[in-house]
């Protein structure tokens, strides 16, 4: 395979169409359903699986015997199903998503997350890295192999519309296709991030998630805060107790050893190798307020924070008037939306069920609390690279980013990770993705840094024809 053809092909397919493709797709609003429970009605979703539909059947006669179908279940988001012809008796699954995180606040002037804005080498508004990319990149991967000639193994694309809440139509999307999809040698996923733009990040473990809904109760309506405060115990006290009972208020340690578990001593040395090769970009990479460091100086002990301890984020409140319209009432109840993430192979229905009994059981003072739990993904631990795949990431990465490549987990879930770890676990798997230094995903500002973009699709293109290189070996 010529790798400067490859990068001429992929590049200009990029320029040329990809980035025109992802600015349209960046002004669809299609919030995932845990954010827009009336996306069907509203249409947003349909709305950019057909933008990546229309785009993918214009290159499907480039790919002999390719179908496409968008398959509907009742009642569930969509998903897109591409099969591209092999040459061999073996699958290459590649994954993506198409549905967004919400709005959120704090956007730069004249950037929006529903308004595409290019500024050089970065394409910023909400999805285009997280991970609206994915079909584009995939779909270049291949365009590239057979603009040469390259052969390779049966490849089917998954691209769902659910990721962002959670994955929860994916298992039924999974098991209404197992015949077709069949039983894959090769995983590619393109939905994680990097520690730099520099080179190749393979993905290691990604932690899972629990969490939902807290409410504490103290009062049927708000009263006078003169007359109850020093009877009436405050919803928001009562409801600083029952975190503290998770979270550690001085250190953010989280304080149940079931929280926990033992990391392994391959990823303790992975994490050792990734901090030396960041330095502080560790934590530089976010928008700290002046004067403000991180939680440690420990460069591998914050890696090993965001990728194999759980953590709390407290991510929502209700209950509680804006400012300007805050009078004194000692308020009824609080709510907050916690986001725990736990370890990769602890089970996040286990971690729910332990912090929702954590915080119901004995309330203080009697009041009513309720812990209502909306998220329940285990996360997910790779298996061993084979030699042949750690040798053709290692190639992959000096062919097209000029280093050698990195390993680190990710603080963050890809339920569909384990989903088909367990049920191909033979499988290897290829987890990278663009989400870099100050992409902030989720957040405001969020941007796709477009050479990575490149990149990655030809890292794919590459692996993908080595895959069937080593199955013709046997």
């Amino acid at each position: 395979m010529d790798t400067a053809r490859l990068n001429r092909f992929v590049s200009g397919l990029w320029d040329d169409e990809i980035v025109p493709q992802l600015v349209e797709y960046i002004r669809i609003p299609n919030k995932s359903p845990m954010f827009d429970p009336k996306w069907a009605e509203h249409g947003y979703m349909d709305a950019a699986v057909k933008l990546m539909e229309t785009w993918a059947r214009t290159k499907l006669p480039a790919l002999p015997g390719a179908t496409l179908e968008v398959v509907r279940l009742e009642g569930r988001t969509p998903l897109i199903y591409i099969e591209v012809p092999g040459t061999v008796d073996d699958t290459v699954v590649l994954y993506g998503h198409l549905d967004k995180q919400p709005e959120m606040t704090g956007w730069a002037e004249g950037l929006g997350p529903w308004t595409p804005v290019l500024k050089g080498d970065k394409l910023y508004g909400r999805g285009g890295a997280d991970d609206g990319y994915a079909i584009f990149g995939s779909l270049a991967a291949l365009l590239a192999l057979h603009e040469q000639g390259v052969p390779h193994a049966r490849c089917v694309i998954m691209i769902e519309a659910c990721e962002e809440s959670g994955s929860y139509d994916l298992p039924f999307y999974v098991d209404h296709l197992a015949d077709r999809i069949g039983h894959p040698s090769l995983v590619v996923c393109l939905d994680s991030g990097c520690g730099n733009y520099d080179q190749l990040w393979l993905t290691t473990s990604l932690r899972g998630m629990t969490g939902g809904e807290l409410t504490v109760q103290v009062l049927e309506e708000g009263v006078h805060s003169g007359d109850a405060s020093g009877v009436v115990p405050s919803s928001f006290r009562i409801l600083r107790e029952l975190l503290s009972r998770l979270e550690d208020p001085e250190t953010g340690t989280i304080k149940p050893k079931e929280l926990y578990v033992d990391i392994p001593q391959q990823r303790i040395e992975q994490a050792k190798r990734s901090a030396e090769v960041l330095g502080t970009a560790v934590y530089d990479k976010f928008p700290f307020v002046k004067g403000m460091h991180p939680v440690t100086e420990d460069l591998t002990e914050l890696v090993l924070n965001r990728t194999w301890r759980p953590q709390l984020a407290v991510t929502g409140v209700d209950g509680m008037p804006s400012l300007e319209s805050a009078g004194n009432v000692l308020r009824p109840k609080t709510s907050v939306k916690l986001s725990l993430r736990v370890p990769p192979t602890l089970s996040g229905a286990k971690a729910g069920q332990f912090v929702k009994e954590l915080l119901e059981n004995n309330p203080p003072y009697g009041a009513k609390v309720s812990f209502k739990l909306e998220k329940d993904g285990s996360g997910w631990n790779a298996p061993q690279l084979s030699p042949w795949l750690e040798q053709a990431v290692a190639t992959a990465s000096q062919n097209y980013f000029g280093t050698p490549a990195a390993y680190m987990g990710e603080g963050g879930s890809i339920p569909f990770m384990g989903m088909l770890g367990e049920k191909f676990p033979k499988a290897q798997f290829l987890i990278t993705g663009v989400l870099g230094p100050h992409s902030n995903a989720h957040g405001p500002n969020e941007f796709l840094h477009i050479p990575t973009g490149k990149k990655v699709s030809m890292v794919v293109a590459d692996v993908v024809a080595r895959h069937y290189e080593q199955g013709a070996k046997g």
